[in-house]
């Protein structure tokens, strides 16, 4: 097992969670994925979020887009925020 502090920390979006600041990363071994610690921006918990749950976030000055995952995440709030559904009214 090793635990790797990321200095500077990496703004990420954790699925189903939001977005936030990974500042640290455990790697438990070949048979496991990584897992990244990650200090969310809404609430500033601390959640430990297995590989396949991260995605960087867009940044517009490097040419990297919002990954199609976290923009139809978004999406979906959005709709739930405007009309209490999952579908933005018309």
């Amino acid at each position: 097992m090793s635990f790797q502090q990321l200095d500077p920390p990496i703004p990420v979006h954790v699925l189903e969670r939001g977005p936030g600041l990974a500042f640290a990363v455990i790697d438990y071994g070949p048979e496991h994925n990584l897992i990244w610690v990650t200090a969310l921006d809404a609430n500033g918990e601390i959640w430990c979020a297995p590989n396949p749950k991260v995605r960087m976030q867009g940044n517009w000055t490097m040419g990297r887009a919002r990954p199609a995952a976290v923009a139809a995440e978004r999406d979906a709030c959005a709709g739930d925020a405007l009309n209490g559904g999952g579908a933005i009214a018309a």
